[in-house]
């Protein structure tokens, strides 16, 4: 898949996922030596360097809604790796209507799934074809709705805060309005 450039790898969240009440988002962007349903394998150490330059740097790796780079909905505080794939662990910002509304919708179930926006480096094929991914850039990591990568499920579901509570509940009141006006 292509996005201005930039592939684009969907993983469901781990079963590590937590949505805080205070909508701190924690789980694997991407797990190692796993096939995907595009063929493709990530090779463990394939975002060191790539998250090496972005330190170096001083940059992030964007939070986005649908990898849609108008549409950024909080921040990742940490991204690394492990031994097991691409951990990353923020923050959905619920002063934002798009966070707010993305913070609801995984709290919900709605939600389940994470994908990498990123630019291939380096990458080779095994002798089954598949595309065995050796070094990556990393550019964002969206919340998405239909991941490739279906290995791992959300296990938790955080409290919805207040504010999203009072937010749907206002939004659920002008829809109630604007229907009203529309059948006068």
């Amino acid at each position: 898949m292509q996005d201005h450039g930039l592939e684009t790898k969907f993983a469901r969240f781990g079963d590590d996922l937590t949505v805080g009440a205070d909508a701190v988002i924690e789980g694997y962007a991407s797990l190692f030596g796993q096939g995907d349903q595009g063929g493709d394998i990530v090779q463990k150490g394939a975002y060191a360097g790539s998250l090496a330059r972005l330190s170096a740097d001083a940059r992030r790796i964007k939070m986005l809604w649908q990898h849609d780079p108008s549409q950024p909905i909080g921040v990742w505080d940490e991204v690394r790796e492990d031994a097991r794939g691409l951990h990353v662990k923020g923050r959905l910002l619920t002063a934002t209507r798009m966070g707010a509304e993305a913070a609801a919708l995984v709290a919900a179930g709605a939600i389940d799934g994470l994908s990498i926006g990123y630019r291939t480096l380096r990458a080779t094929k095994t002798d089954k074809g598949q595309r065995l991914l050796q070094e990556l850039e990393l550019w964002e990591v969206s919340l998405v709705t239909f991941p490739m990568l279906p290995s791992a499920r959300v296990a938790a579901k955080g409290e919805v805060p207040e504010a999203e509570t009072a937010l749907r509940d206002l939004a659920a009141a002008f829809d109630g309005a604007r229907l009203e006006l529309a059948r006068r």
